[in-house]
C-alpha cells in the first residue's frame, strides 16, 4: 500500500496525474458539490411566500437583505411574524457571517429566494417570550444557530438529531411551513422571532462576538469529533486547513487533550498554527517528505476545506480504523480511491453543523475552556466589503457583525 501513496503524495492539493498505459485506479465518486443543506431547500411560490410575508403582522424589524444575485446589501424593511405561545423574541447583538451565506445571496446554489437576509450566527438578548416559554425570560443572553425549526416528528429529530430532519427549517432562506411558507429571515436584522425549541443559552464569562460563530462553525466541528471519539486526551487530530471552522477545531482539540496537527497547503500559517492557536505540529501537505514521514500517524482528521483536493494524501495519515470527517463543501466532486480505506479499515464521513443539544453541548465546554473564534467584528456599512474578501479568503478567521451597534442608524 505505501507505494501507492508515495506516488501520489508528491502533489497531495493537486489532482493525480493520469498515466498513459496505466490502469485507473479503483474510485468511488464522492460527489460533495451540492450540500445537504442547499438540497433540503424547497421553494414557495413567490406569490405564497409574499402573501404570508404580508400575513405575519408582527413587529417592525430592519435588516439588510440581497435583492438578487449580485449579492448586494442594503437596508430592508419587513416584518417578522407574530409571536406564537412557544416563541422567544431576540435583540440581534451580533451575527457572524459564513461562506454559506456567501454562496446564498449569490445564488451559487441555485436556491436563493430574494430578497435573502442572511445571517444564523446569532447572539442576542431575549425581550419578550409567549406564556408557554418555560426555559428563557427577558434578559437572557441566547444564541440562534443554523436552523430554527424540524418536524419533531420524524426518526432524526426522535432520536436528537434535528439537523438531518428532511423537514428543517434554517434560520435565512428557508421555508417556514409551520407560519405560512414564508421566507425565513436571518440575523442580519435588529430583531429575530424564534421556537423556544432551537434557541440556546449563552454560558455567562464568553464574549459575545467571538462566540456567535460557534453557534455554525464551532459545533460543526465539535459535533463528529464527540460522535467519532476524536475527543480523548491523548489521541492524535490532524485539521486539514486553517480558516473559519479549522482554527476552532484546533482550539477544541487542545481543549479535549489531543495531540493537534495543522495540515495545510500555505506554509506561512506555520507560525499562526502552532504559536497563536496551540498547535503541536504542522503539516506542509505539497511536501512529500512531510507527508510520508506523518503516515499511519494520526486517530482521526477534520477536513474543513471547501476548495477540491485530493483526500488520499489525507487518509494515508490515518492510523488503521482511523476516521476522517469532511465538512467542506468543495463545488467539485471529490474522489475516493478505494484502496486509501479498505486495506485499513478507515472511514470517510460527513458532518452538517449539529443538533440543538450538540451546539448546546458545545457552548457549555466553550465556557468552560474559554474558548472563542478569532473574529474581525464590523458594523453593517462594511458587510458587502466584507462578503467580497469573504470570496478572497481574506479574514483571520470569521467576521461578525456588530448587529445592535449598526441598525439603529443604517436605513
Amino acid at each position: 500500500m505505501s507505494h501507492l501513496f508515495h506516488a501520489i503524495i508528491h502533489s497531495p492539493f493537486l489532482p493525480v496525474p493520469f498515466r498513459p498505459g496505466a490502469a485507473a485506479a479503483p474510485s468511488l465518486g464522492v460527489n460533495v458539490a451540492w450540500p445537504s443543506r442547499a438540497l433540503r431547500l424547497p421553494r414557495a411560490s413567490a406569490d405564497k411566500r409574499e402573501q404570508a410575508m404580508e400575513e405575519q403582522g408582527g413587529a417592525a424589524a430592519l435588516g439588510w437583505a440581497a435583492r438578487d444575485a449580485t449579492g448586494v446589501l442594503s437596508p430592508y424593511n419587513f416584518s417578522r411574524r407574530v409571536p406564537r405561545d412557544d416563541d422567544v423574541t431576540i435583540k440581534v447583538l451580533y451575527c457572524g457571517i459564513c461562506h454559506t451565506d456567501l454562496h446564498v445571496i449569490k445564488n451559487y446554489w441555485g436556491n436563493a429566494m430574494y430578497p435573502v437576509v442572511p445571517g444564523h450566527e446569532i447572539v442576542g438578548v431575549v425581550t419578550g417570550v409567549g406564556g408557554g416559554v418555560t426555559r428563557f425570560k427577558p434578559g437572557d443572553t441566547v444564541g440562534v444557530g443554523y436552523f430554527v425549526g424540524s418536524c419533531r416528528s420524524c426518526d432524526s429529530c426522535g432520536k436528537g438529531h434535528e439537523n438531518y430532519c428532511a423537514g428543517v427549517v434554517l434560520t435565512s432562506n428557508g421555508v417556514d411551513r409551520a407560519h405560512g411558507g414564508a421566507a425565513t429571515k436571518g440575523g442580519f436584522s435588529d430583531v429575530i422571532v424564534v421556537s423556544e425549541h432551537y434557541v440556546l443559552r449563552v454560558p455567562d464569562g464568553l464574549p459575545l462576538d467571538r462566540t456567535a460563530p460557534l453557534l455554525c462553525a464551532g459545533v460543526t466541528v465539535y459535533s463528529p469529533m464527540m460522535r467519532h471519539g476524536l475527543n480523548e486526551p491523548g489521541k492524535h487530530l490532524g485539521v486539514v486547513g486553517l480558516g473559519g471552522l479549522g482554527h476552532v477545531a484546533v482550539k477544541f482539540g487542545k481543549a479535549f487533550g489531543m495531540k493537534v496537527t495543522v495540515i495545510s497547503t500555505s506554509p506561512s500559517k506555520r507560525q499562526e498554527a502552532v504559536e497563536h492557536l496551540g498547535a503541536d505540529e504542522f503539516l506542509v501537505s505539497r511536501d512529500p517528505e512531510q507527508m510520508k514521514a506523518a503516515m499511519g500517524t494520526m486517530d482521526g482528521i477534520i477536513d474543513t476545506v471547501s476548495a477540491w483536493h485530493p483526500i488520499a494524501p489525507l487518509l494515508a495519515l490515518l492510523k488503521p480504523l482511523g476516521q476522517m470527517v469532511l465538512v467542506g463543501v468543495p463545488n467539485k466532486p471529490l474522489e475516493l480511491p478505494v484502496y486509501a480505506i479498505v486495506p485499513g479499515g478507515k472511514g470517510v464521513a460527513g458532518n452538517t453543523v449539529g443538533s440543538v443539544g450538540d451546539c448546546q453541548a458545545m457552548l457549555e465546554f466553550a465556557g468552560k475552556h474559554g474558548i472563542g473564534a478569532e473574529v474581525e467584528v464590523i458594523k453593517m456599512d462594511y458587510v458587502n466589503t466584507a462578503m467580497e474578501r469573504l470570496e478572497k479568503n481574506d479574514v483571520r478567521y470569521r467576521f461578525v457583525v456588530d448587529v445592535a451597534g449598526s441598525l439603529g442608524s443604517a436605513a
